[in-house]
Parts: C-alpha cells; structure tokens; sequence
C-alpha cells in the first residue's frame, strides 16, 4: 500500500535495463548475455550460464544497436568480441526453445494440432493460445480466431511447427491451460522481436485480431 492507501501496481516479474534503450522492464522481455572464457559475448536464453549478466530487450533493432555500437564492451566494462551473426544464430536458440516447450506441452496433453483438432478446442474454449505457422494459408488461417483473452502466435514456419509434433510440417496448432502455456507466449513473444521486430508495448502474444 502506498501512503494514500492506494495498491501500488507490482512490476511483472524481476526487472532489467536493457543497455541499448535504456528502459527497463520485466526480465522476461530481454535477452541475457555474459561474457564466455575468451571474452565473446555468448547468448543466455535460459539464463543461468555463470557471470554477470548484460541484458538488451528482445527486439532486433536493440540487438543489432548493441552489437554493433560497442554496447557490450561499455556494459563488460573490458574489451569483447562479439560472433558475426550472433542475432541470428540468436532467433534459431529462440525457435528451438519455443518447439521444445510446444512439444511438451504436446506430450502432457496440453497441445493439439490439425485444423479440425484446433477448430474443436475453440468451440469448446479449451484452448488458451492458438499457433497458426507464418507461411501457411491466409484464407485457411482467416478462418480460425484467436481464443477470448488468450494468445496469437504466428511466426513460426510450418516446418518449425511441425518439429514440435513430430511431423514434416504443421500449419494450425492450439494450446490449453497448463503450466507450460505461459512460458510458450513469453519466448514465442521474444522470438517475434528477433525475428521480425516487435515494440516493447506489444507484449502478451495478442498480434492477431479475432476473425
């Protein structure tokens, strides 16, 4: 309570400076790096490899601003060198990280995939987060809407997708209730910074309008 007897609102989590704007937010938005043994800056998606931790938000104007304007050194406070490539060898840890939690969420029963499997967790509103891969169809995805109050996720190929099924290609997916879910939404929504650019106003997965 603050002393006019108001709630005070509570941050979203642990809170970090990203070193390339500046504003800080919750960890879960930005993307840890530390210094590796020969002074490179290594990625830190799941965020416990050893030292201290530079954080820049999960938007590739931030990385690439960091990368290239001395961002880490200043941060390191030592000279580093930073990998060519590094944000997009980034955007692949982020995908893989993204299809190895889709898949268990697959294997406890908490994710479907398949048009009519998707259509019917709708209808039923038992899906939380519906997953729709960003080179299928328009006019097949148009005809699906994402759930009240839940997520979109559609940047992801169908290949990708598919990996999480363990099929060759997966063009509509949904997610249900489950302790997984909301670990989906927050690494799908850095994945969508790397990949493609995101502000850091559009958190919580909700990119697509209900159809």
């Amino acid at each position: 309570m603050t002393r006019g007897g108001q709630t005070k609102d509570l941050p979203d989590g642990p809170e970090r400076k990203c070193i390339a704007t500046g504003e800080v937010q919750p960890k879960h938005g930005l993307i840890r790096f530390v210094v590796g043994p020969e002074n490179q800056i290594v990625p830190d998606i799941m965020g416990k490899l050893p030292g201290r931790g530079i954080w820049v938000a999960a938007d590739r104007a931030a990385l690439d601003k960091a990368a290239q304007k001395g961002l880490f050194a200043r941060a390191a406070r030592q000279p580093v060198t930073v990998p060519d490539g590094m944000v997009d060898q980034l955007e692949q840890m982020l995908v893989r990280r993204v299809v190895d939690l889709v898949s268990l969420a697959r294997k406890s029963g908490a994710a479907v995939s398949g048009y009519e499997k998707v259509k019917d967790w709708l209808s039923k509103e038992e899906a939380e987060v519906l997953i729709q891969s960003s080179d299928g169809s328009e006019r097949g995805k148009s005809k699906l809407s994402t759930p009240h109050f839940g997520s979109y996720i559609g940047w992801l190929t169908a290949n990708e997708l598919g990996l999480a099924f363990g099929r060759q290609t997966v063009i509509h997916a949904a997610l249900g209730a489950g302790g997984l879910t909301k670990r989906v939404v927050e690494e799908a929504q850095r994945l969508k910074g790397v990949r493609i650019g995101v502000s850091s106003a559009d958190v919580g997965g909700r990119g697509r309008p209900r159809g």
